[in-house]
């Protein structure tokens, strides 16, 4: 498994964009899910740790998932981090974990994903009954805020209507969406919506 994110581990912080996205992303899971001291969480496509920084405080464990190695390396040596939060480089996809978190949830990592009907899939079979999900990437857009034939990208960012659809097909209900951020690059801009939801 090639870690595309290699290089970018490095400096990823650093990124005022990133800062800023993660920020808001950040704050609008800690506005709109209510979390306590017993949750267990999956931080699908955790990076270096900017969400898991902000609600490992509020939780009892998180575990930050994501297939690039490097990155989680920045994240687990962050202070304050260590005991809170477990990292497991692997592709849940493919090869599927057998825990039940209290909450999933995932800030731009999903347009990282080919087979979103498989990833809502497997979120929901690793979700106990009544827990949630926060999914937070693009709304649809013209392709142009990713580099041109940048690799490891899948999606244009999403259709609200479609993820609506897709989330009611596995069994989630309450299925609703925020704006959490807009990115304004390149005099175009780019909304990011939170989505939240339930399982039955």
């Amino acid at each position: 498994m090639t870690d595309l994110f290699k290089e970018k581990a490095k400096d990823w912080d650093a990124n005022d964009m990133v800062k800023q996205l993660s920020s808001a992303i950040g704050g609008s899971i800690l506005d709109n899910v209510e979390l306590h001291e017993k949750m267990h969480v999956m931080d699908f496509g955790a990076g270096t740790g900017l969400i898991t920084s902000q609600i490992a405080p509020y939780v009892n464990k998180i575990t930050a998932v994501d297939v690039s190695q490097s990155m989680l390396e920045q994240l687990i040596a962050k202070d304050g981090l260590k005991d809170r939060v477990e990292i497991l480089c692997q592709d849940i996809t493919s090869q599927p974990v057998d825990t039940e978190y209290d909450l999933i949830m995932s800030a731009m990592a999903m347009h990282h994903v080919e087979d979103t009907d498989n990833l809502i899939k497997q979120f929901a079979a690793n979700l106990k009954a009544g827990a949630s999900v926060a999914l937070a990437d693009l709304d649809k857009e013209d392709g142009s805020f990713h580099p041109q034939g940048i690799e490891g990208v899948y999606h244009d960012g999403f259709e609200r209507t479609e993820l609506h659809a897709l989330l009611e097909k596995y069994g989630f209900q309450d299925i609703r969406f925020v704006t959490a951020h807009t990115v304004n690059k390149a005099e175009k801009s780019y909304p990011v919506f939170l989505l939240l939801a339930t399982k039955k």
